[in-house]
């Protein structure tokens, strides 16, 4: 129950969308990255899935904890 009201939804459509665009810029840094170092291409990468599940979603984990973020 606790799990259910943390990952409400709590982004609206332009937070969506800035999610998503980071989350591409996430990518490509891990795609350019992967010619200086395999960790950071990796970090990157694994970065950029959190933030699309958060797009995708319509969730964000600071919002959730309770930080206050522009929508």
């Amino acid at each position: 129950m606790i799990m259910k009201r943390f990952l409400a939804p709590n982004l609206e459509r332009s937070g969506r969308v800035a999610r998503g665009l980071g989350a591409l810029a996430l990518f490509a840094g891990a795609a350019l990255g992967g010619f200086v170092s395999l960790w950071l291409a990796v970090a990157l990468a694994v970065a950029g899935v959190f933030v699309l599940f958060e797009a995708l979603r319509g969730w964000c984990v600071l919002r959730a904890c309770g930080i206050k973020t522009r929508r």
